[in-house]
């Protein structure tokens, strides 16, 4: 599990009940069910609104992706591919039909599958760019939501306060229930602008992050598989592979291979 969305989330959170705790206000003063309800439930309304019920319904497994996704380093999955380049080199494409049962990687596997079945190679890279396109797609959709949410929770923020003002204004003969009522009224707003900018946009961006990373481990995956397709020297693949690394991921595996 990457823990980055966990940690950016509890610091965001611990520096806003810092910040009360230093300015002797108490946390518990902002938890309050109304405005909670309105904002999260109002929020979540407007976005299924906004889309349809496939992408709300699969909310819950959205998040569990942007909290436990772990990108796999690419390095590794040109460490995989040079090794099974190096076998089918050596011994044939068939002979990869024993090595494709321990590959973890089920992009990778169904693509060598398909090339040991002897499908034409760009009918083969035609077949995968169109996963990876699917995947896009489907990733953004997840996405969306998300993002949609962030841009509405403010606003409806914003409509608590004003219906908490109204009631503010009905109640003006008890001066002595102003303040409390004020200082409510304003807790909707800041729940709205807290939660699309520390929970709803930080998901949304998550996933597209994590979008963007496997899908370019795909598009990696694609040319190594039709390098191994094609017969190509393994250590050219290795060139070509290593090539298309980010810069920071193809230093430190040749820091790595210095090390060693």
């Amino acid at each position: 599990m990457d823990p980055a969305t966990l940690a950016g989330i509890g610091i965001a959170v611990a520096s806003m009940l810092a910040m009360m705790l230093l300015e002797g206000a108490d946390p518990m003063s902002i938890m309050l069910p109304a405005p909670l309800i309105l904002v999260f439930g109002g929020t979540f309304g407007v976005a299924m609104a906004g889309g349809v019920l496939r992408d709300s319904l699969g909310i819950g497994k959205q998040i569990q992706r942007a909290i436990k996704s772990k990108p796999v380093p690419s390095n590794e999955l040109v460490d995989s591919i040079v090794k099974l380049a190096e076998r089918a080199r050596r011994e044939g494409l068939l002979a990869l039909e024993d090595a494709i049962k321990e590959v973890e990687e089920p992009f990778l596997r169904r693509g060598l599958e398909l090339a040991i079945d002897g499908t034409d190679p760009e009918e083969l890279r035609e077949i995968l760019e169109g996963e990876v396109e699917a995947k896009r797609k489907a990733d953004k959709s997840g996405a969306k939501i998300f993002t949609d949410m962030g841009g509405y929770a403010p606003t409806i923020g914003i409509i608590g306060t004003v219906i908490s003002l109204v009631l503010v204004l009905e109640n003006l003969s008890d001066p002595s229930k102003l303040g409390h009522m004020i200082g409510a009224a304003f807790v909707a707003t800041l729940w709205g602008v807290f939660s699309a900018n520390v929970i709803w946009l930080p998901i949304g961006n998550r996933l597209k992050r994590l979008s963007e990373l496997e899908c370019a481990q795909m598009e990696l995956t694609i040319e190594g598989i039709s390098n191994i397709q094609a017969g190509t020297n393994p250590r050219l693949v290795s060139q070509k592979l290593k090539s298309l690394l980010p810069p920071g991921e193809a230093e430190d595996k040749a820091a790595e291979k210095k090390a060693a």
